[in-house]
């Protein structure tokens, strides 16, 4: 990962970007004097200048969707449907059943990534659309019945239980972590921070010159960027000028969850707060005009939230895998889910030296496919979870051995 300075870490740093020639001329020195808050906090006017109201509306919508994938006694498949499309007012909370936003309108829906490619932008919606059908017609119709290769039903996993399909795959755990790269990663990563996006139109233009959108107190600059701090921090339980405070302690359940588990692992410790620093400089950069400064922190934010994709996708594996050994196969099939859903999150990833993923979504199908051979987690063996681990690392800076801690 790349690191930031970490004494970027008190008010009103001044932060002076320079870029030259081969040698350092005054005459081609740009200086900028950069203001980085300790919190995410910008005003204008003295008005605050930060907003992300649809990105917290639509972590609240998937928090509802998720926790109605065990209402076995009222949950349909068009209920769970209809909360992924945001249709038939089907939440319990108005403002989410009156926003025009949805869950599935920003799934595979980035600038970089899909805006030319919509026959897999709609297949990978179907893919969500597959997981809401396993649970219900597979899943609740058995709710009382004990699992077996290629029946769903429950299945003990230490003194509770879980519900799985026939191949012992959790469709709720493959729906939430799934989102995690579908909606989250591809959103912040691939929309929001692209320069398709940053810079659209006159948006330069106008970000140079103060100019705010009508009626707001923000560019659409400030805005953009805003809305991608927004997917990974806009949960209602995170402080919204200060989350690290609750890294591990927030409600959230999507990206935000796993920072906290990634950067309690020694080897990837300062994740959090490097990620919540490039935020803030980048935001700071954009008040000032500082494109390049800016540019530079979303290739920070690329690479670390990526890597935190990659670091769950093998732990979950690992863990799996032990867990088989020591045949706590309820258990395992509850990680593995989690490693299966995160697995297909890595096709949204971004690494900054190519432009693309570091996993590529015809790798992720073949994972997933190895994963789901024959009766899919009762037979999956410790070779393949390793060999699959393994060449995840290899994309990454880092080993199977750091990630499985």
């Amino acid at each position: 990962m790349k690191k930031i300075l970490t004494t970027l870490a008190f008010s009103g740093l001044a932060f002076t970007s320079c870029t030259s020639d081969d040698s350092v001329n005054p005459d081609n020195i740009k200086e900028n004097q950069v203001e980085v808050p300790a919190q995410y906090s910008f005003e204008r006017n003295g008005e605050s200048t930060v907003a992300y109201t649809g990105q917290t509306q639509r972590l609240q919508m998937v928090k509802e969707l998720f926790s109605s994938f065990q209402d076995f006694d009222n949950a349909t498949q068009n209920s769970l449907s209809n909360m992924f499309s945001n249709e038939n007012d089907p939440f319990t909370r108005a403002e989410l059943n009156e926003t025009s936003k949805s869950i599935k309108s920003k799934v595979a829906a980035s600038r970089l990534y899909f805006s030319t490619n919509t026959v897999a932008s709609n297949e990978i919606k179907a893919d969500f659309e597959d997981f809401i059908s396993i649970q219900a017609n597979e899943v609740f119709p058995n709710e009382n019945e004990l699992a077996s290769p290629g029946k769903a039903g429950q299945i003990a996993a230490g003194s509770s239980e879980r519900y799985i399909d026939g191949k012992g795959l959790e469709a709720d755990q493959a729906f939430a972590k799934g989102l995690i790269g579908a909606l989250v990663a591809d959103q912040i990563l691939n929309n929001y921070l692209s320069v398709a996006v940053l810079d659209e139109g006159d948006n330069l233009l106008n970000n140079d010159e103060g100019n705010v959108e009508e009626g707001k107190n923000y560019t659409t600059m400030e805005h953009k960027w805003d809305e991608a701090y927004g997917y990974l921090y806009g949960d209602a339980s995170i402080p919204s000028e200060d989350p690290n405070t609750v890294l591990n302690e927030s409600d959230d359940i999507l990206l935000f969850k796993y920072f906290g588990s990634v950067n309690n692992d020694s080897d990837f410790e300062g994740v959090a707060e490097e990620t919540f620093e490039a935020f803030k400089i980048g935001r700071a950069a954009i008040v000032a005009g500082d494109y390049d400064l800016r540019d530079e922190q979303v290739e920070i934010i690329r690479e670390n939230i990526s890597t935190v994709i990659a670091v769950r996708a093998i732990y979950y594996l690992q863990a799996g895998k032990n867990q088989l050994a020591d045949g706590q196969d309820g258990v395992a099939f509850h990680s593995l889910s989690e490693g299966y859903g995160f697995i297909y999150s890595l096709m949204f990833t971004h690494n900054p030296e190519t432009g693309a993923p570091y996993i590529s979504a015809e790798k992720v199908e073949n994972y997933l496919e190895q994963l789901m051979a024959e009766n899919g987690f009762w037979d999956v063996t410790p070779e393949t979870l390793d060999a699959i681990s393994e060449d995840i690392a290899a994309a990454f800076d880092f080993n199977v051995e750091q990630a499985a801690q």
